[in-house]
């Protein structure tokens, strides 16, 4: 018989806001080279890493999170599904360790349309929704870019398959289902924030009741122990770097000057936390654990 300490536990942790219950689930990691990141060499960006105690190459978390709110269950973000790697796709799991029925979830919220955030909406071999009872919100530029043929004709090989080619096979099952938005609050006590250059959509999301309040920032750093002391950093992945690391600047100095709660689909799980300004960059001060609602 196994024991229970040769596994670790379900990667779920709560946090209130206001009145407002924001679940963080693990959707699992990514391992990756530092190749990917721009601004800097891979020698420094590991010696960087190193000096934070963080492994080398580089391991991003990969975070999603459910938001009670006036009575409704909406989904930030649906994981990697089976696209990735296999250390990713743990969503569903931690879901149900959590206590969430897929189909008590009403609304679906993407930061952006990259495989590791969208794609487990649907089942990869049946097409068939994770999530039957949804409504798929995201900015109307995410749906414009990654189903416009144009785009994906003048992308990389790479990007037409994972990118566009993932993106198209877990979204249109939820076709009737679109709710496009290009602003304002798009679920109870939760208002979309733009924040374009990672992708042309790219879209943080504001959680607010009463005094307090928490950024759900989405893709504003992909390597935390690198880019926020290294704000220039960009990566690969964005479709935009210049656009990418100029709001990446506007939105560290004011998330540090109002001293303003974030979370992040790549902060090391559970993912909420706090910027100083140090020096010419920030630090990153993780959140204690909140051992009571």
């Amino acid at each position: 018989m196994a024991l229970a300490s040769e596994a670790q536990i379900p990667g779920v942790y709560r946090r209130r806001i206001g009145d407002i219950v924001v679940t963080a689930l693990s959707d699992g990691f990514l391992d990756g080279s530092l190749e990917v990141l721009q601004n800097i060499t891979p020698d420094e960006a590991a010696a960087m890493l190193r000096a934070a105690f963080k492994p080398v190459p580089r391991r991003t978390s990969v975070n999603c999170f459910v938001i009670e709110s006036a009575g409704r269950v909406a989904l930030l973000e649906t994981g990697s599904g089976t696209y990735l790697a296999p250390t990713a796709g743990a969503l569903r799991h931690n879901m149900a360790a959590a206590g969430f029925d897929p189909a008590s979830v009403q609304t679906i919220l993407l930061t952006h349309m990259h495989p590791d955030h969208s794609a487990g909406l649907t089942n990869r071999d049946t097409g068939e929704r994770y999530f039957p009872n949804a409504e798929l919100r995201a900015h109307e530029e995410e749906f414009r870019y990654w189903f416009n043929d144009a785009s994906m004709a003048n992308a990389t090989e790479r990007e037409r398959a994972l990118y566009f080619g993932c993106t198209r096979e877990q979204v249109s099952p939820y076709r009737d289902r679109y709710n496009p938005f290009t602003g304002g609050e798009v679920f109870p006590g939760v208002t979309a924030v733009p924040l374009p250059g990672h992708t042309p959509g790219h879209t943080g999301y504001l959680v607010q009741s009463g005094n307090e309040q928490l950024l759900i920032w989405g893709d504003i750093v992909h390597v935390p122990d690198v880019q926020v002391p290294r704000p220039e950093v960009t990566i690969a992945f964005d479709t935009d770097p210049a656009a990418a690391a100029a709001t990446r600047r506007r939105i560290f100095d004011q998330v540090a000057a109002d001293r303003l709660l974030v979370a992040g689909m790549h902060i090391h799980f559970p993912g909420f936390a706090n910027l100083t300004r140090q020096g010419d960059g920030y630090a990153i001060i993780y959140e204690n654990w909140q051992q009571a609602l």
